[in-house]
């Protein structure tokens, strides 16, 4: 059995140390042996799961190594992972759910302390060997080794400021003790993820090792003995009671510009933290524990949390391998350019058509802009630009898995690809639309298969917004959709399934807040007013500066196709706006709309005047009556999904959970009660959905997550 088990780690292609002495008789997460030069190897390898987290399980049984390790005192203890996707990926977050009493959550943290605090006290040298994402707690767990050696496509990082939460087991201390201060809180605060050699020459690791090197790299590491670093002038002088309160000062402030504490206290507790105990290792130590259980019991933190579970929902709805190798875009213009660009850079064959070669050329140029942003890498950039194939021909239809129509909105138009493509597709390709909000039904007229036809609507701009709405039509086949969401997957995008609708779900519940912020500008209320009250709820900006950043020509199609469309009203829109688009004053894309743009940055006016909740009702309350709608009438069937697909879809405050979850915590009641009160003041849009009461008889599961008050019963 033993050396089944270890031969099966060392088919991964890892170097885990010898078999000679392996124990895994006692062990579920980690296998411990020993080497010809006396040397510990522990390895974790979390069972049943594919990355390695920290779980109150994996930390006992760590504690447990750790006993034996002290009673028998080898050379040295290496720390490494089995699995090929990493170290060790941070905390179990299951375990963080619901928690709302501090005093428990100090109770467990200080526990998890007690064990990472042992491997930091043992007094043999300790290295740990990085691969993967070495992430949170898996990072805390390195940092308490003498020694940190990672591979080249190591990942290092502290991500917990996304989840409201800042490092626990010790990480906020050791980071600002180990390297610059200034960087470790700068890393901390951000949640961004490092390489490992901008790692090294930030000190948070030692070498960047290749695999082949592991084994000479840990003799030498061992024979070196502990390592301490001798800390410059500069990190001494930035640790001092003035240096901290000098560097935490900025700091705050332009943390505050992007996380009001109000919405995201935990940049804000992280910065009090090191401020005032920063230069006391132990008191920094012990008041990172308060500060951590205080932080998880918030609303934020809880949250946060669940949107992190919503992403994990959204990306199993499209689990499995795809087959998709090859895509072939039609039109080359904003949305199709970048559709294209992103698929070639996940690594597929593009080949990218449009009847204009200058926009063909413009799109290859902005593809190759976005490869320089995004991958960095010459080789990464070179091998993308590779995959993507422009051209006028369209030769490429021929080859293609799925064919993705990205012309402009016009229903004629985009029958007329059809047309034409449909002939050329190979036996099982996809034809999918990239149609923001026109029903299928109205498309797939002509189509000799519509069961290979479907909606794949990508978000603006496609490489930063990660959500994608499959479409379904009753004529789509469910390998189809069921492939579709495979490959949004694979291009690491999240699917939302949508049924055919005027706008889906997401244009349909966004319309109504940009509608009335435009009637709102009509009534005499500042844009600047009207966009400050919508961001400090938490929107990512105002209605007025999205109108712009979408383009007031699309906003008026959609809005004209919607009241045309819908049964439920809309705010009547502006003659001005009409007017406004006449004249081609669009918004960003031409310099001019209702800001004016420089260089694709807003001007704005930094304009007094105060707001009360009733315009932050206005427009947010519209929102979440046309999701309940659009769940009532079955345009989506999930109430995670919907909850995931607007806060990734639109930036609605991920803080809130989501406009479901938002609903709740408000209390239903409440949001009825004041969409009456809106009806009354500003007419029949603001109608509450029939479905609300449905939702208020319905209770929240610890996920958060509605649950009909039957089945409450029957648990």
């Amino acid at each position: 059995m033993t050396g089944i088990v270890w031969g099966a780690l060392k088919d991964r292609n890892l170097e885990l140390g010898p078999a000679s002495d392996l124990k895994d008789d006692r062990f579920r997460h980690w296998r411990l042996a020993r080497d010809e030069d006396n040397v510990a190897w522990l390895v974790i390898d979390k069972e049943g799961a594919s990355a390695n987290t920290l779980s109150a399980d994996v930390l006992a049984e760590l504690d447990r190594a750790l006993e034996e390790i002290e009673r028998d005192r080898p050379k040295g203890l290496v720390i490494r992972s089995a699995k090929k996707s990493g170290f060790i990926a941070g905390a179990d977050i299951t375990e963080f759910r619901g928690i709302r009493d501090p005093k428990v959550v100090e109770e467990k943290i200080s526990e998890a302390n007690r064990v990472v605090d042992r491997l930091d006290r043992l007094d043999i040298p300790t290295v740990a060997i990085m691969h993967g994402y070495a992430l949170g707690g898996g990072l805390e767990i390195a940092l308490a080794c003498d020694r940190r050696l990672a591979l080249p496509e190591t990942k290092l990082g502290f991500p917990e400021v996304l989840l409201g939460l800042h490092p626990g087991l010790g990480g906020t201390v050791r980071s600002t003790f180990l390297m610059d201060p200034v960087q470790a809180m700068t890393m901390m605060l951000t949640g961004k993820s490092h390489p490992a050699r901008r790692a090294k020459r930030m000190g948070l690791i030692d070498e960047v090792i290749e695999e082949r090197h592991v084994l000479a790299a840990v003799k030498a590491a061992v024979s070196g003995g502990s390592k301490s670093r001798d800390r410059s002038f500069r990190d001494r002088a930035l640790s001092s009671g003035p240096g901290r309160r000098f560097a935490a000062g900025r700091m705050r402030g332009e943390t505050e510009s992007k996380a009001p504490a109000e919405h995201y206290p935990a940049p804000h507790a992280l910065i009090a933290l090191w401020e005032e105990h920063g230069g006391d290792y132990d008191q920094m130590k012990a008041e990172e524990i308060k500060s951590f259980a205080r932080l998880l019991v918030t609303d934020t933190a809880q949250n946060l949390i669940r949107v992190f579970f919503l992403r994990e929902h959204m990306k199993a709805i499209g689990k499995g391998k795809t087959t998709f190798g090859h895509v072939h875009v039609v039109g080359a213009g904003a949305m199709g350019g970048e559709i294209a660009a992103w698929c070639a850079l996940r690594g597929l064959t593009v080949t990218l058509a449009d009847m204009k070669p200058e926009v063909l050329g413009k799109a290859i140029r902005n593809a190759h802009r976005l490869y320089e942003k995004v991958a960095k890498d010459g080789a990464k950039i070179r091998d993308a630009m590779d995959r993507l194939i422009p051209g006028i021909n369209g030769h490429g239809i021929r080859h293609a898995d799925i064919v993705i129509e990205a012309v402009p909105e016009k229903v004629d138009i985009k029958r007329k690809v059809y047309e034409q493509v449909e002939p050329l597709l190979k036996p099982g390709a996809i034809l999918a639309t990239n149609t923001s909000s026109i029903r299928l039904e109205e498309l797939r007229g002509h189509l000799k298969d519509p069961s290979r036809f479907a909606g794949l609507h990508f978000f603006n701009p496609v490489s930063r917004m990660q959500l994608v709405e499959v479409v379904s039509h009753d004529q789509a086949s469910e390998e189809t959709l069921k492939k579709l969401e495979r490959f949004t997957t694979s291009i690491d995008r999240l699917p939302a399934p949508v049924k055919s609708a005027p706008g889906f779900l997401v244009n349909r519940a966004l319309m109504p807040y940009l509608m009335e912020g435009l009637l709102m500008l009509d009534e005499g209320t500042p844009k600047e007013v009207i966009d400050r009250a919508a961001e400090e709820f938490g929107m990512p900006m105002g209605p007025i500066e999205l109108a712009d950043q979408v383009g007031l020509d699309i906003c008026l199609d959609v809005a004209d196709m919607l009241r045309a469309n819908l049964d439920a009203e809309l705010p009547q829109t502006p003659a001005w706006l009409r007017e406004k688009v006449e004249n081609g004053e669009l918004g960003r894309k031409t310099g001019k709309g209702l800001y004016d743009w420089k260089d694709g940055k807003v001007q704005k006016n930094d304009k007094g005047g105060s707001y009360d909740r009733g315009i932050t009702d206005r427009l947010i309350l519209p929102m979440l009556n046309a999701c309940v709608t659009c769940y009532r009438t079955g345009v989506i069937d999930d109430l995670d999904t919907l909850d995931g697909a607007m806060i990734f879809g639109t930036g609605f405050a991920p803080f809130r959970g989501g406009p479901i979850k938002y609903a709740h915590d408000r209390r239903i009641t409440d949001v009825i009660a004041s969409l009456k009160r809106l009806e009354k003041q500003h007419g029949a849009r603001f109608a509450p959905d029939p479905g609300w009461p449905d939702l208020e008889r319905a209770s929240l599961n610890e996920e958060g997550t509605p649950v009909p008050r039957a089945e409450t019963e029957e648990a």
